[in-house]
């Protein structure tokens, strides 16, 4: 099951909402992880514009709940804006929110993005591969292994190919989003052959699943490079 909402909106049209939020996380004393604003605004709408975007949505508008205080505002625009680039978006809404009424001791960030998806799309059903594009990490691990995570290029890249499904990868890990896209496939480490962890969290959605059929592995593989990893089903 995605972490997105579906709402009809036409007969041709369904509205794709996906949310993301973020806590302890940017420049306060009391945050457990200190990072720039704009680091915060670039992974919390990096997350939540991927849940939108494979589930079929074509993003259109983003809130920004801004719990960090009003100097916060501009350097998490410009880390939604960092993202929006590196989708190749240009034509998009921003809006949002700031508390300012009342200062908190921890950072705190809210995130939704909303997309717009056609209502009949056709997916292949021959997805017999699986591989994870980009390597789980988390807190600090995203700072310092930056070159490690699945980049929005790419991601926007496979999300262009109608004959896969895109499953990222959050924080309860790889193997509970597995068992979530196929869920009779009882799927376990014991019967998984991957050089990744299988359990570990993925933080702010630094690598993602891909489903695909077997004809498509080497030009998939080409488009991810060194970012691919299969995961093999063993017998």
């Amino acid at each position: 099951m995605r972490d997105v909402l579906t709402i009809p909106f036409s007969a041709e049209e369904m509205i794709i909402i996906a949310s993301d939020n973020s806590g302890a996380i940017g420049m306060k004393e009391g945050d457990s992880v200190q990072v720039s604003y704009k680091t915060v605004g670039y992974y919390s709408f990096r997350t939540a514009v991927m849940e939108c975007m494979s589930a079929g949505g074509h993003p259109f508008a983003v809130i920004l709940q801004n719990f960090c205080g009003e100097a916060a505002w501009e350097p998490l625009l410009k880390g939604i804006n960092q993202g929006l680039a590196e989708l190749g978006i240009d034509d998009i809404n921003t809006t949002g929110s700031t508390e300012s009424n009342f200062a908190m001791t921890q950072s705190a960030v809210g995130i939704t993005v909303l997309g717009k998806k056609k209502s009949s799309t056709e997916l292949d059903t021959e997805l017999s591969r699986i591989a994870v594009i980009g390597y789980p990490l988390v807190g600090d691990e995203v700072i310092e292994r930056e070159h490690q995570i699945a980049p929005l290029n790419i991601f926007a890249d496979f999300c262009a190919i109608e004959s896969v499904v895109i499953m990222p990868v959050g924080s309860k890990g790889i193997l509970h989003e597995l068992n979530q896209l196929f869920p009779k496939g009882n799927l376990t480490e014991a019967n998984l052959d991957t050089d990744l962890d299988l359990q570990k969290s993925s933080g702010p959605s630094t690598c993602f699943i891909v489903a695909y059929p077997s004809r498509i592995q080497s030009e998939l593989a080409w488009i991810a490079g060194r970012h691919f990893h299969e995961i093999r089903r063993l017998e």
